[in-house]
């Protein structure tokens, strides 16, 4: 049998180029090589198409390295893969695999061309990778299926700009200190802040500006970080849930990939009926925002009273050596490999369904 063709796209135009690079790394050494064959296409940080990469130059692959080999997706079915120069075929991709975390890869845009592009893609939808990359639209969501989370707020980088004053007044009104600020579309703590005063809150709103239009304010809560890996189309599996030892604060970008202190325990030290009702939480939002293939949902036990917080859901994990999902799963006796194919099995069978739709009158 003909090995399949993976489009494993990587980089991106977000903060979390990086990551990504990482990320696509560990999955291409990770694939079946004796059923599959990946492509590695880089995406950078402009937005152009530049493939295939060695896959062991992915981690410090750069637009300047490949120059010559800038390539387009064919917005038409067919997952054809085009050489930018003069609109050749260069391959057939069968399914692809856009690990772009953050904006224009996990925020729904490049699911949309995936779809023009009439090719199998692993992940979340259109909508559910919408939804689920902006905060602000999830919580909503969340709250109209009665799904706990902490208070928030929100604000408009215009009103930041307008009178930063009267948007700190307004928040410190509804939200005591200390709150966290986040952009409302990014990842991996991406221009996230704690602030415990007025200062430090007009601080942190002016650095979440700078990363989005819209932005989240949320009360702070004394809690345990935990995550949970979720896996599947319609009717999802889910794995035991994982603690985050945070080495600063809170678990920002400096903890999770820079200082390499950080720690993760796996499974968490949690009672029965805590785990039982985070991973029927993890079902049931993933189930409300339209995810499909995998997710990684993120919740807060808070210390004192134990109460849980689903804190957000990430459509595209990181497959970073230190990224959990995968390593929940592996410790649930799934290892990478095995979880690849599954993700593309499931990739497969929701185009198979989707092929269903009729688009006849």
């Amino acid at each position: 049998m003909a090995k399949k063709k993976i489009g494993l796209l990587f980089g991106g135009r977000s903060g979390e180029h990086e990551v990504s690079l990482a990320s696509a790394q560990a999955i291409a050494h990770n694939f079946d090589a004796d059923a599959f064959e990946v492509v590695p296409v880089l995406i950078s940080r402009e937005g152009r198409w530049y493939g295939p990469i060695e896959i062991e130059k992915i981690a410090v692959a750069t637009p300047e390295q490949y120059a010559d080999r800038e390539v387009l997706l064919a917005p038409q079915p067919g997952g054809r893969l085009l050489r930018a120069a003069d609109g050749s075929e260069l391959c057939r991709l069968d399914v692809i695999f856009p690990i772009v975390h953050g904006t224009y890869g996990e925020d729904g845009i490049l699911q949309g061309l995936l779809e023009l592009a009439g090719v199998p893609y692993v992940g979340a939808g259109v909508a559910g990778s919408a939804i689920g990359m902006d905060k602000v639209l999830m919580r909503k969501i969340l709250a109209y299926h009665h799904i706990p989370q902490v208070t928030f707020t929100t604000v408009l980088r215009t009103q930041v700009e307008q009178d930063i004053s009267v948007a700190v007044n307004e928040i410190a009104a509804v939200l005591p200190y200390p709150v966290f600020v986040k952009p409302a579309n990014g990842g991996s703590s991406v221009g996230i802040s704690k602030a415990r005063d007025d200062a430090e809150l007009a601080e942190a709103l002016r650095l979440a500006a700078c990363y989005d239009r819209k932005i989240l304010v949320e009360q702070g809560v004394n809690a345990r970080e935990i995550e949970i890996s979720v896996l599947g189309n319609e009717q999802p599996a889910v794995s035991l849930p994982g603690e985050i030892c945070s080495s600063n604060e809170f678990y920002d970008y400096k903890a999770k990939y820079i200082d390499n202190k950080s720690i993760s325990v796996i499974p968490a030290d949690l009672p029965e009926d805590v785990v039982a009702s985070i991973q029927q939480l993890a079902v049931e939002a993933y189930q409300a925002l339209d995810c499909e293939g995998f997710a990684r949902v993120d919740f807060f036990v808070e210390r004192e009273s134990g109460q849980i917080y689903l804190n957000e859901i990430n459509t595209l994990p990181g497959f970073t050596e230190i990224s959990m999902y995968p390593k929940m799963w592996e410790a649930a006796g799934l290892p990478v490999t095995q979880l690849l194919n599954r993700l593309v099995e499931l990739a497969c069978q929701r185009f198979a369904d989707r092929a269903k739709n009729s688009v006849q009158c």
